[in-house]
């Protein structure tokens, strides 16, 4: 997948995201925000039942600083998204490939943040 970096696992699904969290802090980086899709599906969609699939919004806040000072309109490609959802028997982790998100924004500077972190996210998904 060109816009993604997937690893399927063998950790539970509350386990990888404890483990992404874990490492995503060696990297300098925050979960910002959980978004359940299954319970926003059931809630807002009238009791639809879905599979186990959250969206963590990760976010490096150095790094953020530094691409809005280069772009200030890049926040519109801010946080990092990583899903993590049930997949049979496994747990598949997909950490956004920030390098083609920011290729968007045609400015050098912001490209070579976007690789900075797309390294960082890189080491992450191997640890898992």
């Amino acid at each position: 997948m060109r816009y993604g970096m997937l690893k399927e696992t063998n950790y539970g699904f509350e386990e990888a995201i404890s483990k992404i969290n874990v490492e995503l802090q060696k990297e300098g980086f925050g979960i910002l925000a959980r978004i359940d899709l299954n319970e926003k599906f059931k809630s807002r969609l009238g009791g639809i039942e879905f599979k186990k699939y959250t969206i963590l919004e990760a976010c490096n806040p150095k790094n953020a600083h530094k691409a809005i000072l280069a772009e200030e309109n890049v926040g519109l490609f801010l946080p990092c998204n990583i899903i993590v959802y049930e997949k049979g028997e496994k747990t598949v982790v997909v950490a956004i490939r920030p390098t083609i998100a920011m290729e968007a924004t045609e400015n050098k500077k912001v490209f070579e943040i976007a690789k900075e972190i797309e390294e960082a996210l890189t080491r992450v998904i191997k640890r898992i």
